[in-house]
């Protein structure tokens, strides 16, 4: 059986001092938000109105499932906070000496009610927010196009190649924008994407046959790719102390140009060059 409100305030809350019962701004805002009927419309499909056990009162499911995603508790968390806090009862609608529910009671609600019930509870949450004029749903933009793939999952082999093909680049946009020209900077990117697809090769051939010549052939070649990336992050480290040099020298150059008061916009230019390639 729904139950959509509690039960009425009982004589504890008429007793209590009124700080104690004024809610923080943030909770006064969304519980007068949650307080419209049209956030317990959705959950009409899924009890029936007279018959059955009744259900936790959805005012009370609303507000602790905000507290929980508010603030990342767990269902365990959330009830525990609030049967510890004043507030956070009042904010539930559960009276002072009321029972908080069972974290299993919130479990069970949310898993029979499903992501319908979501849907459709921020679809009032939006109407409500236009109606508001809170924003415009006329700029509102929604892109639900769902393309599927295959999952690729990272392998040492992939993750060398790309490796080596990203220090090749790096050594490309710095010896265009004028630095390190000498000694050049070897592209070995070719030769480890072909390693990497021979050891692709490899894998499918073991996982058909499942013999030990098709291992030793994968993990032969990982090593062949493992000594390529070592020559080159040792070749990028030498190439990289000739781009700081010539980044030290354009600076310097500039500097000497600004302060003899003839500025080179060429030097500057070099300069500026070198030092977004170095940044990206």
């Amino acid at each position: 059986m729904l139950r959509t409100r509690n039960d009425q305030p009982t004589l504890w809350e008429s007793i209590l001092p009124e700080g104690l019962l004024r809610l923080p701004d943030e909770l006064a805002r969304v519980d007068a938000l949650l307080d419209d009927e049209v956030f317990f419309a959705p959950f009409r499909a899924y009890f029936d109105p007279v018959f059955g056990r009744p259900s936790i009162p959805i005012e009370t499911y609303l507000r602790l499932m905000f507290l929980k995603f508010r603030y990342r508790l767990g269902y365990e968390s959330v009830c525990a906070e609030v049967a510890d806090s004043i507030s956070w009862r009042r904010f539930a609608r559960i009276g002072i000496d009321g029972r908080v529910p069972h974290p299993t009671t919130l479990m069970k609600t949310t898993t029979r009610c499903g992501s319908e019930v979501i849907d459709q509870l921020n679809e009032a949450l939006l109407a409500k927010a236009a109606e508001a004029r809170l924003l415009r749903t006329t700029r509102v933009r929604a892109d639900t196009t769902v393309i599927p793939a295959n999952v690729s999952y990272p392998t040492d082999a992939g993750l060398l190649a790309k490796a080596i093909g990203r220090i090749a680049a790096t050594g490309r946009r710095i010896q265009a924008a004028g630095g390190a020209t000498r000694p050049r900077l070897r592209d070995r990117s070719r030769s480890a994407g072909r390693r990497a697809h021979e050891i692709g090769s490899r894998l499918r051939l073991r996982a058909a046959a499942g013999n030990d010549e098709a291992l030793a052939a994968v993990q032969r070649g990982t090593r062949e790719l493992a000594d390529l990336a070592e020559q080159a992050a040792h070749d990028a480290q030498r190439f990289l102390a000739t781009a700081n040099a010539a980044l030290r020298r354009a600076c310097t150059q500039a500097r000497r140009l600004k302060e003899s008061g003839q500025p080179d916009p060429v030097a500057g230019r070099r300069r500026g060059r070198l030092a977004r390639a170095f940044m990206t």
